[in-house]
């Protein structure tokens, strides 16, 4: 079975999963298919010493969750409906949102940057290969680049362009910008600082240290064929830019530029770059995690809150 994640972002839109999880037949159910995914209506029947009816019943509710798909194939007594899981992991975020706030969401590919430059160890990958050679700094120009999701280098930067969807009219309050990241290692080392600074439109933010190069385990939604010893996940933080300062998640103050300070109106061009200094005392390079590689199985999410004027 193929690695894959259910992401919930919110126990409401968890209730199903809930419900289809509440009763101690349907998570023997679960249990079982994990065990044998060659396992068929009857066989689940026969085991718990319950009616076809209950079982068509309490799978189907498992069915209209989402966590189990029901496929027919041909038996020694005719076709069986076979039961077989969905994910190996379910991810729910038990934090509610705070009251919604006007702004502006967008989630941009880890190979769409405007700009890179960086020194092995590096590289960049596609959910399905690796893009050319490893620890060749010519693959981040080949045309493959679009569809990366996932890059990495020993010193550097990389930059990217943030959609500016403000009117006029409409005035900037605060900028966050979501990502998977980590240091960058040959093979892997989990206590490896790295000094990563973060700029916009050329304004220096501040620097977060990224505590290490995470591989004692494979992402969550690393694809299978990736090799163990590269990179597997990093940690998910947010930069937030607003009107008290800069911050790492919203308590870790970074720097005491302000919202104002960019000068951003509905006119303004946005570039973010992130970049780790050959001089920077803690040298230990850079890795970004997108879509369907590492644990969070997310691109950079930039969201910009925005007031009218």
């Amino acid at each position: 079975m193929e690695k894959m994640t259910m992401y919930l972002k919110s126990m409401d839109e968890a209730a199903e999963v809930f419900k289809a999880l509440s009763t101690p037949v349907r998570l023997r159910i679960m249990e079982m298919i994990y065990e044998n995914d060659n396992l068929s209506m009857n066989d689940l029947a026969e085991a718990l010493e319950l009616t076809n009816g209950a079982i068509s019943m309490n799978v189907a509710k498992l069915e209209e969750s989402g966590l189990v798909t029901i496929k027919t194939a041909a038996g020694k007594r005719g076709a069986m409906k076979m039961v077989r899981p969905r994910y190996e992991r379910l991810v729910i975020d038990l934090v509610p949102e705070k009251e919604a706030r006007k702004c502006y969401t967008d989630d941009i590919r880890i190979g769409h940057y405007i700009a890179c430059q960086g020194s092995p160890t590096c590289g960049l990958s596609t959910s399905k290969a690796i893009i050319g050679s490893l620890d060749d700094f010519r693959v981040f120009s080949f045309p493959e680049r679009f569809d990366a999701e996932i890059v990495w280098f020993a010193n550097g930067f990389i930059e990217y362009n943030l959609p500016n969807h403000l009117q006029a009219g409409q005035k900037l309050d605060e900028i966050q910008i979501s990502f998977e990241i980590s240091s960058e290692c040959p093979e892997y080392n989990e206590d490896y600082p790295s000094d990563i600074h973060f700029s916009i439109n050329g304004k220096a933010l501040g620097m977060w240290i990224s505590p290490g190069d995470y591989g004692g385990r494979r992402g969550y939604v690393s694809p299978p064929w990736w090799p163990p010893l590269l990179n597997q996940y990093g940690l998910l933080k947010t930069l937030i830019i607003n009107r008290d300062g800069t911050y790492i998640d919203g308590t870790n103050r970074i720097s005491s530029v302000k919202i104002d300070d960019l000068n951003i109106d509905y006119n303004s061009f946005i570039t973010f770059k992130l970049e780790v200094p050959k001089d920077t005392p803690n040298c230990g390079g850079l890795t970004l995690f997108g879509e369907n590689f590492g644990d969070y199985n997310q691109a950079i999410r930039v969201k910009m809150f925005y007031s009218e004027e």
